[in-house]
């Protein structure tokens, strides 16, 4: 697994926790957008471990 694939994990699942500590303090569209956009970036960042995984022994 490359760094910046690692950095991007971590920045994703931080991000996601962001928005679900700030999420009273936040506009409620912004909210929104910020939410979808956290699911997105945190499933795909599911995907790229879950692919890491798979291609290790190759």
């Amino acid at each position: 697994m490359s760094s910046a694939t690692v950095i991007f994990i971590i920045s994703a699942f931080v991000l996601g926790g962001l928005v679900i500590l700030k999420r009273d303090t936040m506009a409620p569209a912004t909210r929104r957008w910020m939410a979808i956009i956290s699911i997105v970036l945190i499933a795909f960042a599911f995907f790229l471990i879950v692919y890491s995984t798979l291609t290790l022994g190759a």
